[in-house]
């Protein structure tokens, strides 16, 4: 969304330097107009595209309590500890609508079938290196709406762990450092000020 900071950019040249399975890195020889007014020199940006993701916070009203995934995650492994919490999520397909993408990843992922999902915010993961964005929603369910295992896609090599915490629990998690994914602490936090908005 281009607002009042947008400036001029040109674009002398822009190639796919890789790419392989869901993973494109995008090269771009380009100048871009300075808060001064001139043009800058002629940088080379590097830019991860792989689409944009959903993500939910799911609230279950019958015990107060939220649903988190739990899985291996490579990315995290060497850094971390491997295996995370995060809040349901997937990639948004070519074409696809944001909330058709996450009623299929909650059903994939957790079992759910949702009913209304409530569109928080959309926001980049990391605006310095890659032009994914998170659609982030919100969404009630009730037991009677698990319809499906949920686990995750043999194919996709996914092995997912549903686990349920109260909302409690969870923002004590996210307190004490127990929760490292940035859409999930961002969704707790929403959630948070929610709550102490209607105190």
């Amino acid at each position: 969304i281009r607002g009042s900071m947008a400036k001029r950019v040109e674009i002398k040249e822009k190639k796919i330097a890789f790419q392989k399975a869901i993973f494109q890195i995008d090269e771009a020889h380009l100048r871009y107009e300075k808060y001064n007014g001139q043009m800058s020199d002629e940088i080379v940006r590097l830019n991860l595209n792989r689409g944009d993701s959903a993500a939910a916070l799911v609230y279950r009203t019958t015990d107060d309590r939220l649903a988190f995934t739990e899985q291996f995650r490579f990315s995290t492994y060497e850094k971390g500890p491997g295996w995370i919490l995060e809040i349901p999520a997937g990639i948004v397909e070519q074409g696809e609508k944001p909330e058709v993408a996450m009623r299929r990843e909650l059903v994939e992922e957790i079992g759910y079938e949702v009913g209304s999902l409530h569109h928080i915010n959309t926001f980049y993961l990391s605006p310095g290196g890659t032009s994914e964005r998170i659609f982030l929603f919100y969404a009630e369910v009730t037991p009677q709406q698990k319809t499906k295992a949920g686990g995750g896609l043999v194919e996709e090599a996914e092995d997912i762990r549903t686990v349920f915490y109260t909302v409690d629990e969870a923002l004590k998690k996210m307190q004490n450092g127990e929760i490292l994914d940035a859409k999930s602490l961002i969704a707790l936090q929403w959630l948070q000020l929610k709550r102490l908005n209607k105190k």
